[in-house]
């Protein structure tokens, strides 16, 4: 056990960091399981999100994160690929911007040696 107090603090700290990390961790595991177990786009994305996010905490490198993607994108099959086209909303009327009435005239003044 440590015996300074700063020590002691460190502990504490680390404590607390392992414990965040195993949770992300742990997240990030089972949404690549989901992915390897059944890959559709929508757990694709998650995992691609839960790696993004583990690969910004440092809890991996950020090849390995390029890596792991790349090998869960193989495994969806390209015609499985459908992207959920939303219906289009009603577009805004936009009100025409007022033209400016008077624009400035920018001259150079030439130094004279």
């Amino acid at each position: 056990m440590p015996i300074l107090k700063n020590a002691k603090k460190a502990l504490r700290v680390s404590k607390r960091k392992t414990d965040r990390n195993k949770v992300a961790k742990s997240k990030t595991k089972t949404a690549i399981d989901k992915v390897k177990k059944s890959p559709t786009m929508e757990l694709l994305s998650g995992a691609y999100s839960a790696i993004d996010k583990a690969a910004k905490r440092n809890l991996m490198h950020a090849n390995k994160a390029a890596r792991l993607k790349n090998q869960l994108s193989k495994l969806v099959k390209p015609g499985k690929v459908e992207k959920k086209v939303a219906p289009k909303k009603a577009a805004k009327k936009s009100t025409p911007k007022k033209a400016s009435t008077a624009k400035k005239k920018v001259t150079k003044k030439v130094a004279k040696k």
